[in-house]
């Protein structure tokens, strides 16, 4: 208990100094693993379990989100399976030209060798790209949609290899497998009766684990595949989106230890030559960067949109240490490349986190320098937007930002337009007859591909994440936006910030609450039953209550402070 309680307060002080520095804190993570290793220390008992359970959590919520159609887009598989090519072929190629002059390493090895080696490090991984993604509130981006499809295919052809390898031969009772589309029909009645809170988190789990992982892993295949498909079975209920959100904290904390465990992970002794070769293969990424920005952009994706993809791309997969260790296994590499490949990985993911924390400035660069093709040439959601003669805009339509729509529209008169990150929410709430259209408020291209419409005099913020309504306040002021700006928030410190950023009133959800509770109390008691009031759910982090606009700047919301 002694060596987790340090470990955990390793990463805790290394996670706060990175955050310090306006870095993310799985980057302090990342430090706490090497620090520990440095200073002699074993890793704590069951981290290699705590680190594998976070990954299988992390893949299961993937397939609660992911959208099947999305691995079907030509942007996805097709770049996936042409990048993969090629990225083989060419770090093949130069490692195998190294090696013929002798160069440490590299010399005398076979090209079997090299093919394997540019192989394990073809892939971005999966577990930094969704936690970066995340954090950033981009899952549901268009940019965010194709990287996760592209990590997608690359894991489906990671577990391929593997089992063709010989390591984990499929059981014939792998056929057996089939029986979850039976199987689906009974999760998805257990999760209609499942309640609120605990149950819910325990549920996602357990669905995780049993019919995810231990069910593949039994008949010879990767136990995360098995988490991947069970989250998507259970991704087409009404309820996959609460789900995924009541387990969010439980994965994030297990994921600490998966980070950590990167740093552990290193074995033998670490030469000046290892780190050489380790830091040639990790030289490698921004050739790959740019060929997914190629290969992004002639599948018809803007100059931005694929920048971002591919920035997000920017890694090697820990994929990479199970292929490694399957070749060491099967005498397809000395033990050394595991070495190196370790090594190579960790440097992976310190380049992109930091590169990451710098995404959207380099991809304004490019766009500046890289014209986007004909609009003919795009696809039809990454083109221009015209708003039509909406005067209000509502960004986020969850429970609050969908009451503050109809208020707008039903109390003030008003003509307003939902914008919504997620696709699927936005299908839901045009079906409910909003207008509403699918784009990242937080993206400045998204606002670049809206036509301009001076007509439009109110911006309220409705988005769950305090940064994602603070980057879209920025957006908003840096294109000349000079109407007013309402925005929500669940804390004291985010209202108060946003307003010094510029926004001209804040709604505080818990101070609404409250008050709301005693209008209805009062209305119930004396004039019958009132309307329900809007209440946090799955798309809030908080109750909330009808958004009430004043006609001025400074009436403000109801329950909320005004500039």
């Amino acid at each position: 208990m002694l060596q987790l309680a340090l470990t955990l307060a390793t990463a805790l002080g290394l996670g706060m100094v990175a955050m310090r520095l306006h870095l993310p804190p799985l980057l302090g993570f990342l430090a706490a693993g090497f620090a520990l290793k440095a200073v002699g220390l074993l890793p704590p008992v069951g981290l290699e379990t705590i680190a594998e359970l976070g990954v299988t959590l992390l893949l299961f919520s993937i397939g609660l989100k992911i959208n099947p159609q999305t691995l079907i887009r030509r942007e996805v598989w097709l770049t996936a399976t042409v990048h993969m090519a090629t990225s083989v072929a060419v770090v093949s190629a130069v490692l195998l030209a190294v090696g013929a002059v002798g160069a440490g390493l590299l010399a005398g090895l076979d090209l079997s060798i090299f093919v394997l080696v540019a192989f394990a490090l073809s892939f971005s991984s999966t577990v930094l790209v969704v936690k970066l993604l995340e954090e950033q509130n981009q899952g549901q981006s268009l940019f965010g949609r194709i990287a996760i499809g592209i990590l997608v295919i690359q894991d489906i052809a990671a577990v391929a290899f593997i089992t063709l390898s010989g390591a984990e031969s499929p059981s014939p009772w792998a056929l057996a497998l089939l029986g979850l589309v039976p199987v689906a029909w009974l999760l998805h009645r257990l999760l209609d009766r499942i309640s609120h809170g605990e149950l819910m988190i325990v549920f996602g789990t357990t669905c995780a684990l049993l019919p995810g992982y231990v069910l593949f892993d039994a008949v010879g295949i990767k136990g995360d595949l098995g988490a991947l498909v069970i989250g998507v079975i259970l991704g087409r209920h009404a309820r996959a989106l609460e789900l995924s959100q009541a387990m969010w904290s439980v994965k994030n904390l297990f994921l600490v230890g998966f980070f950590v465990s990167i740093g552990f992970s290193i074995e033998g002794v670490v030469g000046l030559d290892h780190l050489l070769v380790a830091a040639a293969l990790v030289a490698f990424i921004p050739l790959q960067t740019v060929a997914y920005v190629v290969l992004l952009r002639w599948q018809g994706l803007r100059t931005r949109t694929a920048m971002l993809s591919a920035l997000a791309l920017a890694n090697d997969s820990e994929f990479a240490l199970i292929i490694a260790t399957v070749g060491v296994e099967t005498d397809l590499l000395d033990s050394e490349w595991l070495v190196v490949i370790s090594l190579a990985v960790a440097l992976s993911f310190v380049f992109s986190t930091l590169l990451g924390h710098r995404a959207p400035e380099i991809a304004e660069w490019a766009t500046a320098r890289v014209p986007d093709r004909p609009l003919e040439r795009i696809v039809e959601d990454d083109r221009p937007i015209d708003i039509g003669p909406a005067d209000a805009i509502v960004l986020g339509l969850g429970r609050v930002g969908r009451a503050a729509y109809l208020r707008l529209a039903e109390s003030h008169g008003m003509r307003p337009i939902g914008i919504e990150i997620d696709a699927e929410r936005a299908d839901h709430v045009r079906a409910m007859g909003i207008n509403a259209i699918q784009g990242d408020a937080t993206d400045p291209d998204f606002w670049a591909r809206c036509r301009r419409h001076p007509q439009v005099r109110l911006a309220v913020l409705a988005m769950p994440f305090h940064g994602s309504n603070v980057a879209a306040l920025h957006q908003l002021r840096a294109r000349g936006f000079r109407g007013t700006v309402a925005a929500i928030s669940r804390f004291d410190d985010e209202r108060d910030r946003i307003l010094n950023l510029g926004a001209d009133t804040a709604f505080q959800v818990y101070d609404g609450a409250g008050q709301s509770l005693a209008d209805r109390a009062v209305d119930a008691a004396r004039f019958g039953p009132s309307p329900a009031p809007t209440t946090g759910s799955e798309d809030d982090p908080a109750p909330g209550r009808w958004v009430s606009l004043g006609r001025s700047t400074a009436s403000g919301l109801d329950g909320g402070v005004s500039r």
